[in-house]
């Protein structure tokens, strides 16, 4: 079920191999039982887009991992999109209609694997993540489709194409937010203010702690992350983040350090910092092996290490506080781009001199 005919051939950037990207025209996709067709309106480009890109291992396998991407595929898995096209059944089973706006969580679960059978399905086992499998192409292109497995919810029309591109970041920033257990009067310290940093600095901020520290080197994430919630603002490269957290809390320690810059001293200054019995969540992907002594988890500090993956159950409580303003996102998106220009999205995305967050908009 179609509002109007579909044209025949699109735009979509598509990988061939690390470093090898292009901008090809390709067949539109048809809906299949149970799918969903919409037509892009924006889509996110992601760190992990960029590691991709660059070929980092942990997608394009090594001696110890199996390749994850299966190339050649359309990246993107923060994207928005309108219907235009239903398979049989995908109505009924989404509550769609053709021209309602909608978005997929990045992953496409199997639904049949033991975690997907414990309800765990964003750790499922033989998952599709869109934006780097054959059977979930991304949203680096003017339409996609939402196969019948995925998760797919209505984004309501007062919500900017801007503000739905964030959804996925979000869910992801309100996961690692609740798995840290915030409590009143607790000091919580976010490190990495990147997109989902602050997205974690925006939740945090409704969970009402005592004192929402920010740490960040660029002094403009930083602007940002006190707009969206942050009490303070540290920058390590100036500061000494040890002594002042030390300094707010007797000598404790914050209750909650949440990890979001990628880099090893980012897990090295919170174990540090945090305080004993203190809830410490790893969210990012860290860029190389980080060695630590592992008696101050134990023996020393008794903390407690939550893990932190995608943004599971989050999707639906993030759209209904985006459509009633409860959730602040100004200054997270600072470029938008058309899909040509994807290269140079992808170079400031990883350069962060003074982007955050770029959306491509085909």
């Amino acid at each position: 079920m179609s509002g109007t005919a579909l044209p025949e051939r699109m735009q979509a950037v598509r990988c061939h191999a690390p470093e090898d990207y292009r901008l090809e025209q390709v067949p539109v996709p048809e809906p299949r039982l149970g799918e969903v067709i919409v037509q892009v309106e924006a889509c996110g480009i992601c760190a992990s887009d960029v590691k991709c890109f660059y070929g980092n291992a942990s997608i394009w396998g090594d001696a110890t991992r199996p390749r994850y991407v299966q190339p050649p595929v359309v990246p993107g898995h923060e994207f928005v999109g309108r219907v235009v096209a239903l398979g049989e059944g995908a109505a009924e089973r989404f509550g769609l209609q053709v021209g309602d706006r909608a978005i997929a969580e990045q992953i496409v679960p199997c639904g049949m694997c033991r975690m997907c059978d414990r309800g765990m399905y964003w750790l499922c086992r033989d998952r599709e993540i869109f934006g780097f499998r054959e059977k979930a192409q991304g949203g680096w292109a003017q339409y996609t489709r939402f196969p019948a497995n995925a998760r797919v919810y209505r984004i309501p029309e007062n919500l900017s194409p801007e503000q739905a591109a964030l959804i996925e970041p979000l869910a992801c920033s309100m996961h690692a937010v609740d798995r840290g257990q915030i409590q009143f009067g607790d000091v919580v310290v976010i490190a990495g203010m990147g997109p989902l940093g602050l997205g974690m600095v925006a939740c945090a901020r409704l969970k009402n702690p005592g004192l929402l520290i920010a740490l960040d080197l660029r002094d403009h994430r930083l602007e940002v992350a006190k707009r969206l919630g942050a009490d303070m603002v540290l920058n390590p490269s100036r500061e000494d983040v040890r002594a002042e957290i030390k300094r707010l809390t007797d000598g404790y320690g914050c209750d909650v350090y949440i990890e979001a810059t990628g880099h090893p001293q980012g897990i090295l200054l919170g174990l540090d910092i945090i305080r004993k019995a203190g809830n410490f969540v790893v969210f990012s992907v860290l860029q190389e092996p980080v060695t630590v002594d592992w008696t101050i988890l134990g023996d020393v500090k008794e903390l407690n290490v939550y893990g932190s993956h995608l943004g599971p159950y989050c999707y639906p409580k993030v759209i209904d506080y985006l459509s009633r303003g409860l959730l602040k996102t100004e200054g997270i998106v600072t470029h938008q781009l058309p899909l040509s220009e994807f290269r140079q999205g992808i170079e400031m995305v990883h350069e962060g001199k003074e982007s955050i967050k770029v959306l491509l908009v085909p």
